[in-house]
C-alpha cells in the first residue's frame, strides 16, 4: 500500500446519461485504487422507483414510497436530490457527512442536477471532485440503453434526449470529461482524476511539509553523526 495517499474526507461525484456505463466503471476503479491505499465509499441512494430484477434493497438503492421521499425532503435529509426519469432520487446527508467526517472518502453516482446542488455547496466544492461520463455518440448511448431491456421506446427516446440537456448543463461545472468509448482506458482516465485529486488535498498537501521538515531534521542528525566520528 502506497504512503502517498490518506483517507481525507473527499467526495468524488459521477454524472451522466444513463447508459454511458457509470456503473460498471465505478467498480472498476474502485477495485482497482483498493490495492493503493485508495478506498472509496460508495454511498447508495434513495429512490421512489420500483426495483428491477437483480436489484435489492440497502445496495442497489434504498426503496422508499413517494410519500416518505417527500417527508425526507421536508426534513433536510438529503445531500442532493432530483427529480430524474418520472421518478426522485436523493442522496443521504447523514450518510455522507458522518462519513466526510470521519475522513472516509465517498464516491456518488448521481444526476447532474444533483451534482451542480454540491458544486453551489462552499464547504462542499471545496473537498470535491465533479467528473461527468459521457457515452461516445448518441447511437451507441441508444445501443445500449436497447441492449439493457429495461425501457419503452418513448423511455428511451426521452433519456436521448435528456442526455443532450445533461451534457450542455453538466460542462459549467465539471471538472473533467471522461468518454466511455474503451472501457480499459475510461477505467484509467478516472483513476487518474482521483488520483489527481487525492495529491492536492489538504492531507496531502500537509504530508509533504511534515515530510520535508523530517528530511532536514535526518539532514541535520546525518551531519551531527559525522561530525562525531
Amino acid at each position: 500500500m502506497s504512503s502517498n495517499f490518506h483517507s481525507d474526507g473527499t467526495l468524488f461525484i459521477i454524472s451522466g446519461p444513463s447508459g454511458a456505463g457509470k456503473t460498471t466503471l465505478i467498480n472498476h476503479v474502485r477495485s482497482q485504487l483498493e490495492p493503493i491505499g485508495i478506498h472509496l465509499y460508495f454511498s447508495v441512494s434513495h429512490t421512489t422507483r420500483a426495483p428491477r430484477a437483480g436489484e435489492s434493497e440497502g445496495k442497489s438503492y434504498y426503496f422508499v414510497a413517494p410519500d416518505a421521499f417527500e417527508v425526507m425532503i421536508n426534513a433536510g435529509e438529503f445531500i442532493e436530490w432530483a427529480f430524474v426519469h418520472e421518478q426522485r432520487y436523493g442522496t443521504s446527508k447523514k450518510e455522507v457527512l458522518a462519513r466526510l467526517g470521519r475522513g472516509e472518502d465517498v464516491i456518488l453516482d448521481i444526476d447532474y442536477q444533483g451534482a451542480r446542488q454540491i458544486s453551489e455547496d462552499p464547504e462542499l466544492k471545496e473537498r470535491s471532485l465533479n467528473v461527468f461520463i459521457f457515452p461516445p455518440s448518441l447511437d451507441v448511448l441508444e445501443k445500449r440503453l436497447r441492449d439493457r431491456g429495461l425501457n419503452s421506446d418513448a423511455e428511451i427516446d426521452t433519456r436521448l434526449r435528456k442526455a443532450i440537456d445533461e451534457i450542455d448543463a453538466g460542462k459549467e461545472f465539471y471538472n473533467y470529461v471522461i468518454i466511455n468509448d474503451d472501457l480499459e482506458v475510461a477505467t484509467e482516465c478516472l483513476k487518474a482524476a482521483i488520483i489527481a485529486k487525492k495529491l492536492q488535498t489538504k492531507t496531502a498537501l500537509d504530508a509533504i511539509d511534515k515530510m520535508a521538515e523530517r528530511f532536514k531534521e535526518e539532514q541535520r542528525n546525518g551531519r551531527t553523526a559525522r561530525g562525531r566520528g
